[in-house]
């Protein structure tokens, strides 16, 4: 029986013997698991099972020891006593494993919570760490950036020629561009256009009112076409943009305005207007012309030959040269609508301005009388010869001289001056007077056909407009200015050329500068 049940015996014995050992070999690489990493609790976890699990092994163990040997001593009815207290101290060990595993799952779960929070403050300290050492290259950057974008949105305010400003709602101007300053008479640094109102620059009050309504019920206004006042009496036309803003830091309610410029615009679609109609004036002149001049050839030519058999001291003969001389008027008036009408290329002479002139003024001075005038002339004698068709030239010249003796009358100062012009490649002739002048209201027609101010019978009103004709055909330009009671002053701008030469076959070549 013993020898039967020797291996069983031996086995128990062993397999307990082993148990404790394997359980304080996990117990003490636990423990040493949990001191190298005391914060981490899988490894406090992990000592504390295996604690539980040791102290069942040594109850388990010791069990079974004590009973093999009570059974070899034939001692089994103390081990029946033993034995409900060696079960009891079985339960509790995995009462107190199965205690620590619900326990450390609840830790777990905190601990991971713990871990994640903590790698979020780690990552904000991080940061937070690489913020205050680059704070104050973090701020000059931003600095450098806000310095970059605030100049190029100022520049493009400065530097637009459109006008720009900023208003409070009622109108009061806060800031306006160079452009508007220039243009509204800012332009010493001691002016300021702030605590002005853009009211004021309105040339009609309900213009203004019509779009502080539009910006209070929209928000905005958008190309609003409106007549701006500015200098002394002058006026522009000019296209209104503008939108409410509360971005400001204040919290301020302003109106950002865009102002354009239209004048040279509608001055430009004035001309073609213009042109359409001296077209149209220029077809209808050229008809009427051809029409009067054959009769009036006739009526001439008879007059003549009634001149030729008539004495001079007779009634007779004096009114035929009544009619010759107004017959001959009426055909210089038809010779002006021709050349009105006529747009033709104007012939290559080589001209020199001053000699033209003089031989102008001689010739008003021979025929129509320049005797209580004073005639002053200043010539550039830098000032080359110039390719221009001379017969049409002193035309101009002389349409321009006459009508400064006209408007002179009995006394007064003509002053003729030739001079480079400030555009490079031009010359500039002025013919000025001291007469009564030109009202306002007229300056914009007098290069009109048949527009004139003289007196019924003294002006056909086609002179200027002839004169204006010539000088565009020979490529340039003249402009009047005039002040009602101190005169007028017309300026021509020619082409200037700087050098003449001729070919062999004796043509004359031109050369721009």
């Amino acid at each position: 029986m013993i020898v039967t049940s020797l291996p069983i015996w031996i086995t128990d014995m062993a397999g307990s013997i082993l148990m404790i050992v394997f359980s304080f070999l996990c117990l003490n690489l636990a423990r040493a698991l949990k001191i190298r990493d005391p914060g981490n609790v899988i490894w406090t976890y992990l000592f504390w099972v295996c604690l539980g699990l040791a102290c069942f092994a040594v109850s388990r163990s010791a069990g079974h020891i004590l009973k093999q040997i009570l059974v070899l001593l034939d001692r089994q009815s103390v081990w029946s006593a033993i034995r409900p207290y060696s079960g009891a101290v079985n339960s509790l060990m995995f009462v107190f494993v199965a205690s620590v595993t619900l326990f450390f799952e609840r830790t777990w779960k905190i601990y991971r919570q713990i871990s994640n929070d903590k790698q979020e403050l780690q990552t904000v300290r991080d940061e937070l760490l690489f913020l205050n050492q680059n704070l104050e290259g973090l701020v000059s950057e931003r600095t450098r950036e806000l310095a970059s974008s605030e100049h190029k949105y100022r520049r493009i305010f400065e530097v637009s020629r459109d006008i720009i400003l900023v208003t409070r709602l009622d109108g009061e101007i806060i800031n306006m561009n160079p452009a508007g300053c220039k243009l509204f008479g800012y332009n010493d640094q001691l002016e300021s256009p702030e605590r002005t109102s853009f009211a004021n620059f309105f040339s009609e009050s309900a213009d203004w009112q019509e779009i502080q309504d539009l910006i209070e019920c929209h928000g905005f206004v958008s190309n609003a076409e409106v007549s701006l006042k500015y200098g002394e009496d002058k006026k522009i036309r000019a296209l209104v943009s503008g939108s409410r803003d509360e971005s400001r830091s204040d919290r301020e309610e302003t109106v950002h305005f865009l102002i354009r410029d239209i004048e040279q615009r509608r001055l430009a679609e004035e001309q073609i207007a213009q042109a359409d109609k001296l077209a149209s004036i220029g077809q209808l002149s050229a008809g009427i012309a051809h029409e009067i001049n054959n009769p009036l050839g006739i009526i001439l030519g008879y007059t003549q030959l009634l001149i030729r058999n008539e004495s001079p001291e007779t009634e007779k003969f004096n009114d035929l040269k009544t009619i010759e001389k107004h017959v001959r008027s009426c055909k210089t008036i038809v010779e002006d609508l021709l050349n009105f009408a006529r747009s033709s290329k104007p012939n290559e002479d080589v001209v020199r301005l001053d000699q033209a002139i003089d031989d102008v003024l001689n010739f008003i001075r021979q025929h129509a009388g320049l005797d209580d005038i004073s005639v002053q002339t200043d010539y550039d004698p830098s000032i080359p010869n110039l390719m221009l068709d001379e017969k049409k030239i002193k035309q101009v010249f002389m349409n321009l001289i006459m009508n400064a003796k006209h408007a002179i009358g009995s006394q007064g100062t003509l002053r003729i001056t030739t001079a480079p012009a400030p555009s490079d490649g031009d010359v500039a002739i002025t013919v000025s007077d001291t007469g009564h002048g030109i009202e306002k209201k007229n300056l914009a027609r007098i290069f009109d056909p048949f527009f004139t101010t003289k007196p019924t019978g003294e002006g056909t009103g086609l002179g200027l407009s002839v004169s204006y004709g010539i000088i565009k055909n020979h490529g340039g330009d003249i402009l009047v200015e005039s002040e009602v009671g101190k005169g007028t002053t017309f300026t021509i701008l020619l082409p200037l050329v700087s050098s003449i030469s001729r070919t062999t076959d004796g043509k004359v070549n031109s050369y721009r500068r």
